[in-house]
């Protein structure tokens, strides 16, 4: 398939697909139905067709349609502008619900016959079938319009939903070449919809997954943390290993990945047993209702095994000075093999850093899960213990125990206290810690 061809739509009538106008967000039919009585196009597009299509619940709905940015913010005046690369605007609605409209994109936005540039600009506004086509799936190619209830198809989407297929729009290795980020894309959907790639476009994924490194530091991290709280980041693991996508990330592997620890263990059947660990946490914390581990312990937990084999983790037992050298030695290690290639703040590498130096002090004094009073006096010793929990979970098979990562639920809006009104003071227009009385200089009498 080329990037020209299937100019010509599929149209899927009411009959023939199983999505209804009751199924989309009451919010969501709201914008298409002004934008429709504006005198606009618009269409239910991407992830919320493609999972409406397989019977999931859509995380968004995001909306197309012809009318531009400054349109759109005229007739919803409960919006505002986002993006660089390409405006877009976001719709607010009441329970923090948001809309978010696209103006549909020109095919020349990323030139298909023109320079091989990397991420060219998106700035140019389009049609229906040159939108389709400059996605990066053919399964979030698809439009959706509630006037005739029809979904539109200029990619052959629907023909891959219907056989489990991932397949990249277009020539695979020109589309990656435009903007690598995409590769990281292709397997998140196959490991979240378990359906098998393509095989060109596979074969693209490996002959390219070097070309991570063109891409901003910023936008790996983004994409990296979004497979991290996937619920099946096992599965993407073992994509991102297979097509080489994983130590173009974790370069920190690249040499030990296929190799043992030293206490005598698989570094890549650890690391996919953590995994595993993780995908647990994070469903159990999503069905409880309760926070999800904050990335930097994810990060700490997938990083163990690395700092089992460059420092001797599990058998370090330093004090005082040396254990001030030894964290200094973890901090410098991760901002040169990880840190500066995931453009991580500087909060998480301290914390990262924090979780692996002491954790062999958990380990150490850990005697039928009770630990010293001093221990547990220490700031770090409720996370430490925690990851030594579920590393405990990844290579031993003992569950974590439920109390130490169940984390209070979110507080609703309504749930919030009320906020507390200041107390009047005298003091007003006078400094904090100025007396009451008149008089002298800074309530000080001469």
């Amino acid at each position: 398939m080329t990037d020209k061809t299937l100019i010509t739509p599929r149209i899927i009538h009411p009959s023939d697909h199983p999505i209804t106008k009751g199924m989309i967000d009451d919010d969501a039919l709201l914008v298409l139905r002004k934008l429709n009585r504006a005198g606009f196009s618009s269409y239910l597009v991407g992830g919320g067709v493609r999972d409406l299509y397989i019977g999931k619940s859509p995380k968004d709905f995001d909306i197309s349609t012809n009318a531009r940015p400054g349109q759109v913010r005229k007739l919803f005046p409960n919006s505002r502008t986002i993006g660089r690369r390409f405006r877009l605007v976001q719709v607010f609605f009441k329970k923090g619900n948001i809309v978010e409209i696209s103006t549909l994109r020109s095919l020349s936005e990323h030139d298909l016959d023109g320079p091989e540039a990397l991420l060219a600009p998106n700035n140019t506004f389009g049609t229906l079938d040159e939108d389709a086509q400059r996605r990066d799936l053919t399964i979030n190619g698809l439009f959706y319009e509630i006037e005739g209830e029809t979904i539109i198809d200029y990619v052959g989407g629907v023909d891959d939903l219907d056989h489990s297929v991932i397949r990249v729009i277009g020539e695979p290795d020109k589309r990656i070449n435009r903007d690598p980020v995409r590769m990281m894309r292709v397997i998140r959907h196959s490991a979240r919809s378990g359906f098998t790639i393509e095989p060109q476009s596979w074969n693209a994924l490996s002959a390219n997954s070097y070309k991570l490194k063109l891409c901003p530091t910023s936008r790996l991290r983004d994409e990296l943390f979004k497979d991290m709280y996937c619920g099946v980041s096992e599965q993407w693991f073992k994509l991102a290993v297979e097509s080489g996508l994983f130590v173009e990330l974790f370069a920190l592997y690249s040499e030990i990945l296929y190799s043992n620890l030293p206490n005598g263990d698989s570094c890549l059947e650890n690391l996919t047993s953590i995994f595993s660990t993780i995908d647990r946490l994070n469903n159990t914390a999503v069905e409880a209702g309760s926070h999800r581990q904050p990335a930097y312990f994810l990060l700490a937990l997938i990083l163990t095994p690395w700092a089992m084999d460059r420092f001797d983790l599990l058998n370090k037992n330093v004090k005082g000075a040396q254990l001030f050298q030894f964290s200094k030695q973890i901090r410098e290690a991760l901002n040169l093999e990880i840190g500066r290639q995931l453009h991580l703040k500087r909060s998480i590498r301290q914390e990262i850093t924090t979780l692996l130096t002491y954790l062999p002090a958990i380990i150490q004094h850990n005697q039928d899960n009770v630990w010293p009073k001093w221990l547990r006096r220490k700031s770090y010793f409720s996370k430490c213990r925690l990851l030594y929990y579920c590393l405990r979970e990844a290579l031993e098979k003992v569950p974590v125990p439920s109390s130490s990562h169940t984390l209070k639920k979110q507080s609703s809006p309504e749930q919030l206290p009320p906020p507390q009104k200041r107390k009047k003071t005298k003091h007003k227009g006078r400094p904090a810690f100025a007396g009451v009385k008149r008089g002298g200089v800074f309530g000080l009498k001469k």
